[in-house]
């Protein structure tokens, strides 16, 4: 710090003062020039990220001999749950990604993130502090007229990122926000998927319902022919208690069915972030299409499943933190500065001859600290290892995902037509033990018992295109829905300039 005084001089105030600001400028110019070299001319230390090699098959192994459509152009985009083409599910599905609380949590995750960035990139620029202050002394105290003192300075410090630990953690918060953006479109496609699945639940219930109604509806006429015979006493009153308890029976599994769309009408309106009561959605049957859904390659998945641009970014954010720790090694390099005036402005002194400033630079070179850097080095490499096992591994999880919706369609389908005909022969079978009863040349146990042969068939069935209906919906989340990596925003360019939401 230096201070200038006129007094018996022989160069005047303005004079020294033109001299001291010209050595500040002088200095300063020096100082920032000799920074934007060493930033300039020093790459970050740590390693750069290069995505491993995943495990990934050419093929599938389901897709030989069977496909349910060729790669093409027109795969899924978007709204991919457009492809059931279901019209009611198209109006519920929109509101998931805007008023779904997982998927608003994971949103200001996203933020939380764009803001770290810019928290780390403030590491890059020097921090500048304003001060300001007045004194007045009293007489008694100066034994004189009394005095004020006006002081203002600035001052700044500078922390160089020669050695580039800070732009290695803005890499690193970098892809911890694209890490927040591919949690986001996961939550997203997840609570999709569910009220996709929820809705299959609920027409499979509704469908139940329609076909306990036409049961109850058969029974009773069953109830009645049985009541007709035992009135012409050609059959016994034990058959028309069993008839009646059949009827009975129906009802009751008819009334019990409702449970099961209740609550998945109600798990639909939580994951559209409404109330239970604030949904009602109309009675409608299950799809029995199976639509066809377009396969790529395995290798696609690593950039349509969110789940692996998750795990990529996971990978991203270590390897940045390797080089974060690594530049423990390197001494830190501080450039500070103060300029300011301290002075009696009712004096005459409001002038720059009362000048304080200070220039500096600092060097800390860690010498001993127990051999901390190099187990934060150490620690920053394995957790760069587990995130690579975790993105090999989350590769094949999806790989798997989508062999196995593959082979459940496959299955499905066969075991479906094969009910299909089961159904249609325990149809013709009850109606032919049905009509010999009447002839009187059979037993109403035979009827009773194709009766219920034929409902557990005619469940089994629906079951069965229910269970096909909800591989569809597997199939194409395992294959990342209607997302790709395009899609993603780029958090470096957001963080700065994306809206606060109150």
């Amino acid at each position: 710090m230096g201070r200038g005084v006129a007094f018996g001089s022989s160069i005047s105030g303005e004079a020294w003062t033109e001299l001291a600001q010209s050595r500040t400028r002088t200095i300063q110019t020096g100082l920032f020039l000799f920074a934007a070299a060493a930033l300039a001319g020093c790459s970050p230390v740590g390693p750069d990220f290069i995505r491993p090699a995943a495990i990934v098959s050419p093929e599938y192994r389901e897709i030989k001999g069977w496909k349910v459509a060729t790669p093409r152009a027109s795969e899924l985009k978007g709204a991919w749950w457009k492809a059931l083409r279901e019209p009611e599910l198209d109006r519920l599905e929109p509101v998931v990604a805007v008023s779904n609380q997982t998927v608003k949590s994971d949103e200001a995750n996203y933020r939380q993130a764009l803001a770290l960035i810019d928290e780390a990139r403030a590491g890059l620029f020097p921090t500048i502090n304003g001060t300001a202050s007045a004194v007045h002394s009293s007489p008694e105290t100066r034994r004189s007229s009394a005095l004020t003192t006006l002081a203002a300075d600035g001052s700044g410090t500078w922390t160089l990122d020669v050695w580039g630990q800070v732009r290695r953690e803005v890499e690193a918060q970098t892809a911890g926000a694209e890490l927040s953006a591919a949690n986001l479109a996961n939550a997203t496609l997840a609570a999709q998927s569910a009220l996709a699945l929820a809705y299959v639940t609920l027409r499979q219930a509704d469908s139940l319902e329609d076909l306990l109604k036409r049961t109850v509806e058969d029974y009773k006429r069953s109830l009645e022919i049985a009541q007709n015979q035992y009135n012409a006493g050609t059959a016994a009153k034990s058959d028309v208690i069993t008839a009646q308890a059949q009827v009975l029976n129906a009802q009751a599994q008819l009334i019990a069915a409702g449970v099961a769309r209740a609550t998945a009408e109600h798990a639909i309106a939580v994951l559209m972030g409404r109330p239970p009561a604030g949904l009602s959605i109309s009675h409608g049957a299950l799809s029995t299409r199976v639509q066809s859904i377009p396969v790529g390659l395995p290798s696609s998945l690593l950039e349509r499943r969110p789940d692996v641009s998750v795990a990529e970014e996971a990978m991203r954010q270590a390897n940045a933190q390797i080089g974060v720790a690594f530049a423990g090694y390197f001494p830190a390099i501080s450039l500070s500065g103060l300029y300011g005036y301290s002075g009696d402005p009712w004096l005459g002194q409001l002038n720059s001859v009362n000048p304080v400033w200070s220039f500096g630079a600092s060097l800390a070179q860690p010498i001993f600290n127990g051999g901390l850097t190099g187990a934060q080095v150490e620690a920053a490499r394995e957790t760069y290892k587990s995130q690579v096992a975790t993105y090999r591994q989350t590769v094949l999880t999806a790989i798997q995902q989508v062999e196995d919706a593959l082979a459940s369609i496959r299955i499905l389908t066969r075991e479906a037509k094969v009910q299909a005909e089961d159904v249609r022969v325990s149809r013709q079978a009850t109606q032919i033990a049905l009509n010999e009863y009447r002839a009187g040349t059979q037993s109403f146990t035979t009827v009773v018992q194709n009766e219920t042969q034929q409902l557990v068939v005619e469940e089994a069935l629906l079951a069965t295109q229910a269970q096909l209906q909800s591989a569809v919906i597997n199939l194409i989340v395992a294959l990342g829905g209607g997302w790709s990596q395009n899609e993603r925003p780029d958090a470096a360019l957001q963080s700065a300039a994306f809206p606060a939401k109150p």
